[in-house]
């Protein structure tokens, strides 16, 4: 059996974590955690790649229904939950919303990683 090394904080204090570095409240991660359920599921994925590979910048739902070959009020319940885990951004215009990303939205989620 191979024994994994085992890790030491950068202070030399046992107890604390790295210097400098603030660890994570119980309300940041739960925030944090909205997101990245958010992130967990295929379809929301695939939403943000369609919607960040638009060259409007921004797409209509009538737009989302066909390529997820998923119904109206699913592909509305996945965007709800993108909208609020904050990735996109909702525009109403007469009966249809528009979707675009948040700016910086996905580079604060890579940022939540390389902070941990």
């Amino acid at each position: 059996m191979t024994t994994l090394p085992v890790l030491q904080p950068a202070t030399s204090d046992p107890c604390c974590g790295p210097a400098g570095e603030t660890v994570l409240g119980e309300g940041a991660a739960r925030q944090k955690a909205a997101v990245f359920k958010a992130l967990a599921d295929p379809n929301r994925l695939r939403l943000l790649s369609i919607i960040k590979n638009s060259s409007a910048g921004e797409t209509c739902v009538c737009d989302l229904i066909e390529p997820l070959d998923l119904g109206q009020p699913t592909v509305s319940h996945h965007l709800k939950i993108l909208v609020d885990a904050g990735l996109l951004h909702r525009e109403k215009r007469g009966t249809w919303a528009y979707f675009s990303l948040v700016p910086g939205a996905l580079d604060d989620v890579a940022g939540i990683l390389a902070r941990l």
